[in-house]
């Protein structure tokens, strides 16, 4: 007869209480989350220093597959860290001014 396996309970999210997270906490967790990776980093200088959209020169400019670089491009703009404008058949990118902006209040603030 087979025993019967034991589960771990699911934790609470958020957890009850006065202490739950604030709207900041998870601004600041969404956001935090397109930056983690090495080449979102790599992004989002270089998308600072031109200050103006960039289409498919970010592909030549890091080491990694174009498949890869728009995986990290969508996770940045679904975070509002980027912006994605459509030119015809291209996708021009350039930072969000105001999701840079909160980005960097939040973190000054912990």
């Amino acid at each position: 007869m087979p025993t019967a396996r034991k589960t771990r309970p699911q934790c609470e999210y958020p957890p009850p209480g006065p202490r739950a997270p604030g709207a900041d906490d998870s601004c600041l967790a969404d956001l935090s989350w397109a930056v983690p990776h090495p080449i979102r980093v790599r992004i989002l200088r270089l998308l600072i220093e031109k200050d103006a959209c960039v289409c498919g020169q970010l592909v030549e400019m890091l080491p990694v597959a174009q498949s890869t670089v728009s995986q990290h491009l969508k996770i940045m703009k679904d975070a509002g860290l980027i912006r994605g404008d459509v030119d015809g058949p291209k996708v021009c990118y350039c930072v969000d001014p105001v999701g840079l902006t909160r980005l960097k209040k939040l973190i000054a603030g912990l």
